[in-house]
């Protein structure tokens, strides 16, 4: 009985089929065939509406075809078919809940495929699946919407960028995160604008404002999901497409398996199909690099969006949420706060009580209080929470592990307000570089050399340093005053003069004249420039200064001379001659950077010296940090509790760790194999073949025992005429000669 329902079915099926096929190839003809079904689908519907709880299978069967019949040639009818989208969305809103999986899901596939033919606006389709994907009891029902939605949006942005339906959906999304900030339905608009976003179809800043909200919601998964967006969502953008990048076609592996198989359709439509992704590839790698900014960039107010935060789930006492959820509200606000430089002076008292190494996650709060701190906190505020961490961390009677993590928290606060520290506490900390472990050794160095760049007035003399010492004696090294910036330059312009000197005088000793000379042709500032004329060097040359002849009431004041006497004059002298020559360096630099316009050869040049600074500073050559490397370190990135904990690897490995350190980032390999095993498998791998050698060598015995029979009954005469042939073969270049 089963085996004959199911034989009817099929047949159904293979009729409905067939008529649709039918109607495709001409609607003309097959009209009244399609009013009979459209007839059919009317009655069955109002039958279906009646009971849809009582509808017997075959109703469900025969009425589930009807509709997939329909959906595929509504096209080919738009007239009779033009209240069939509608009706299906009423069906869908209303009886979703309890309408048969089947029929459910071939409703939703209808509806996409009609979006598909035009037949029904995008914007009104997704309008209406959205309020059931987030009322939906059925967990199938709701994954299957989800993506349904999805990959009908991207579609919709696929060849260009769809705006008003991007609005719309934002726009539901928006109000779904605002109507009821206690119920848990907005999980659903972070998950679509989470994704949307990591596939870069959403990069404006509505979709910011969606997890925006969604982060002051009072549901904690909602706040959880809206958090993590802003703190991974760039991250995971810039993972998916470096692994879009890394996929390569090898036009001449496909090429060389088609000359060596056998010819058919489908290795054409292979390689057909890779030349068109190499050239989307080119075509991609040709257009300008997109401006993707990051979520924390595009929130329209971060002062006031961090100010909620921290007073609705970390300050409020109300606030029921899990210590997890809340250290990555902190880490958010933290990370707001140090990124764009805002002020919110209660944040720091309220990392007071959290600042002991009996408290929870105690590393995550450190390195939250070092990620929210910059150099616009005003000191008098840091400096309590340095002391804190000093007297509750770094002591002689704590765990080594948490002074080195006291010491390097207090690190890192200082590399972005070295104003926090008094010079006592940081006299009393730099002795702990003396300690036998390892951790806390370098942690206290770490915080010497700080101080040794961004502030060497606190240290005592012995602690400064030989090139402290002369900056302060110099005047090249002072500390910033507070609200005080760096000024800014042009980064490697003083390793362009420097070699730019280096090859005039090189040039004047090629000539035999003196390296030291003042004057220079113009014929030889055309040879600097290297072939482009555009008078840069010319410049700082020919346009000389005009002497301005002085009365004497403005005559200048001679120079110093050096005095030959006791200590203290000699000391003065070589701090006068050190000002010198520093104030002759500033000038130089300045006047490349301000009289002479940098050719194109010049930012070539200055972006070899770049990289080759760059690469003598990670060899350790250059071992002297820059103040604006400490500044702007972690300003992106953030700081995270491995940076806190760092010292606590140093610890002694065991055996299994040695291994696995040895291990990391190298390939792997299953055994060893020599050069020549290696580079055959690589072949193989390839899809390239193997010489005629390698072939005969592993060619089967019995294959060539009739050869070497053959061989030992040839007569003398006979070898003789093999071996002449041989060498006249060879001679003449092989059997094809060559083309000779």
């Amino acid at each position: 009985m089963a085996k004959r329902k199911v034989a009817a079915l099929e047949k159904i099926d293979a009729d409905f089929a067939s008529l649709q096929q039918k109607i495709r190839r001409d609607p003309k003809s097959y009209k009244d065939d399609f009013l009979r079904q459209w007839e059919q689908y009317e009655s069955q519907r109002q039958l279906f509406l009646l009971a849809p709880t009582n509808a017997s299978a075959s109703l469900v069967e025969s009425f589930h075809n009807l509709i997939d019949l329909i959906a595929h040639v509504a096209d080919c009818y738009p007239e009779e078919t033009r209240e069939f989208p509608d009706e299906l969305k009423d069906i869908l809103a209303e009886h979703h809940a309890i309408l048969h999986p089947e029929l459910r899901e071939k409703m939703v596939g209808s509806l996409l495929l009609l979006r598909r033919k035009d037949l029904v606006d995008s914007a009104n389709v997704l309008t209406a699946l959205f309020p059931i994907l987030v009322s939906s009891p059925s967990k199938s029902l709701r994954e299957l919407l989800f993506h349904k939605i999805l990959s009908d949006i991207r579609n919709a942005n696929s060849k260009h960028i769809d705006h008003p339906l991007n609005r719309t959906i934002q726009t539901v999304l928006y109000n779904l995160v605002t109507a009821d900030r206690a119920s848990p339905r907005a999980i659903w608009a972070i998950k679509l604008t989470r994704e949307l976003w990591k596939r870069q179809i959403w990069t404006d800043a509505k979709p910011v404002d969606v997890m925006k909200e969604a982060c002051l919601a009072d549901n904690e998964k909602v706040v959880i999901g809206a958090v993590r967006f802003f703190l991974g969502g760039d991250k995971e953008r810039e993972e998916l497409e470096d692994e879009s990048s890394d996929e390569e076609v090898d036009l001449g592996k496909i090429k060389h398996q088609m000359g060596i198989n056998k010819k058919t359709k489908k290795q054409k439509s292979v390689y057909s199909k890779a030349v068109e992704k190499m050239k989307r590839a080119n075509k991609k790698k040709d257009k300008p690099h997109p401006l993707n900014f990051s979520a924390l960039h595009l929130l329209h107010d971060p002062q006031d969006f961090a100010e909620q935060l921290f007073s609705k789930h970390l300050q409020n006492t109300k606030a029921k949420l899990s210590l997890d959820t809340k250290l990555l509200v902190l880490q958010l606000v933290t990370r707001l706060v140090g990124l764009h430089k805002l002020t919110i002076v209660p944040l720091y008292s309220w990392f007071i009580k959290f600042l002991t190494p009996r408290q929870q996650s105690v590393t995550s709060f450190l390195a939250s209080l070092a990620q929210g701190t910059h150099n616009l906190v005003p000191p008098d505020v840091l400096e309590p929470l340095l002391q804190k961490i000093a007297n509750e961390f770094v002591s002689e009677a704590s765990a080594s592990e948490v002074a080195a993590a006291g010491l390097n928290s207090i690190r890192e606060i200082c590399a972005r307000q070295p104003l926090a520290m008094t010079d006592t506490l940081l006299q009393d900390l730099v002795q702990y570089r003396k300690s036998k472990d390892k951790g806390v050794m370098m942690a206290a160095k770490g915080l010497l050399s700080l101080y040794r760049e961004v502030g060497a007035e606190l240290l005592k003399k012995r602690d400064r340093g030989k090139n402290a010492t002369i900056g302060l004696k110099a005047g090249t090294i002072s500390q910033l005053r507070y609200g005080e910036e760096e000024t800014g330059g042009i980064e490697g312009l003083d390793l362009l003069a420097k070699w730019k000197e280096e090859e005039r005088k090189r040039k004047r000793a090629e000539k035999g004249l003196p390296e030291d000379g003042e004057g220079e042709d113009e014929d030889e500032e055309a040879e600097d420039s290297d072939g482009w004329d555009i008078a840069s060097d010319d410049s700082s040359v020919s346009g000389e200064w005009i002497n301005v002849s002085h009365s004497e009431d403005e005559e200048p004041e001679p120079k110093k001379q050096k005095k030959s006497g006791g200590e203290d004059d000699e000391e003065g002298g070589e701090d006068d001659q050190t000002k010198e020559d520093r104030a002759a360096e500033i000038e130089r630099i300045s006047q490349l950077a301000t009289t002479t316009i940098l050719t194109p050869a010049d930012l070539a040049k200055l972006q070899e010296l770049r990289a080759a600074a760059s690469i003598e500073d990670s060899m350790g050559i250059k071992k002297r940090r820059r103040n604006a490397d400490n500044a702007s370190r972690h300003l992106d990135d953030g700081v995270t509790a491995e940076n806190i904990e760092a010292p606590a690897r140093l610890r002694k490995l065991t055996k299994e760790e040695k291994v696995a350190l040895a291990k990391e980032g190298k390939p792997e390999r299953e055994e060893h194999k020599s050069t020549q095993a290696i580079r055959r498998s690589k072949k193989e791998a390839e899809g390239k073949s193997t010489s005629n050698k390698e072939k005969a060598r592993r060619k089967n015995i019995f294959m060539t025992m009739g050869k070497a029979k053959s061989k030992q009954k040839r007569s003398l005469v006979e070898t003789r005429k093999v071996l002449t042939r041989h060498v006249t073969r060879a001679a003449r270049g092989g059997r094809r000669a060559n083309g000779t």
